[in-house]
């Protein structure tokens, strides 16, 4: 089931995945999932799921929840299918493809929400990393926002969530590709480290032909605070396990 330098790690509610030092999750990652929380049965998409960390958090409390994971990395396709495997889901189906290059590979226009962790850094900024696999992962190489955004409105159905996250200076950006490409931002909730900090991230919601107006700027979200347990709660709880 492992291969080498892979490593099982618990996601609490006997739930595990299967990461290497190449492909893993981080805090950013468990943010975006809870601040998703698809509602009971929907059908929803998660864009570059990695080692399908989203999916998996999602289907600890509802395996009744149908989920693609499409990821563009066949390694981390790989590892993802094994993790759902080894947790015997059904719910969950992994798909090997570009989310530029959806059409027949998916059913537009009929998911409830879609979900994406993507690149941070833009294409060309800073030192890139000769790894293939990293520089996908982090540098905006692959796909775009506005890539990723019209991946979502593609196949969300009217009145559809799309959710994301990034880093505050992309906010722009981020906002911008939604509108163009009809997703209405509604929700948006900065995180930091602690109050005397500057975010370092921000999850912002949009919805599928919405009218515009109406962003709900939320609470800050304090990494070290009392909620951010209770969000790693059945998380940290597998190490109990």
């Amino acid at each position: 089931m492992l291969n080498n330098s892979e490593r099982l790690e618990p996601l609490g509610n006997g739930i595990k995945i299967i990461v290497s030092d190449l492909f893993h999750f981080s805090t950013d990652t468990i943010l975006l999932a809870d601040f998703a929380c698809p509602r009971k049965g929907a059908r929803a998409v998660d864009l570059g799921t990695g080692c399908g960390t989203i999916p998996l958090l999602w289907s600890r409390c509802d395996r009744g929840l149908s989920v693609k994971a499409v990821e563009i990395q066949p390694q981390a396709c790989d590892m993802a299918k094994r993790s759902v495997e080894l947790n015997g889901l059904d719910n969950i189906e992994v798909i090997n493809a570009d989310l530029k290059e959806l059409r027949g590979v998916l059913p537009f226009g009929s998911f409830d929400l879609v979900a994406c962790n993507p690149p941070y850094k833009l294409s060309g900024a800073g030192i890139k990393n000769p790894d293939s696999e990293k520089l996908i992962a982090r540098h905006e190489e692959g796909c775009t926002a506005n890539d990723v955004c019209e991946a979502a409105k593609n196949l969300l159905q009217f009145g559809g969530r799309f959710v994301m996250c990034q880093r505050p200076e992309r906010l722009t950006d981020v906002l911008e590709a939604m509108r163009n490409n009809g997703l209405e931002p509604k929700r948006l909730r900065f995180v930091q480290q602690r109050p005397d900090k500057p975010p370092k991230l921000f999850l912002v919601e949009g919805r599928r032909g919405s009218k515009s107006g109406g962003l709900v700027v939320e609470k800050t979200l304090f990494i070290e605070s009392d909620e951010m347990l209770r969000i790693y709660g059945s998380y940290k709880e597998g190490y109990l396990e």
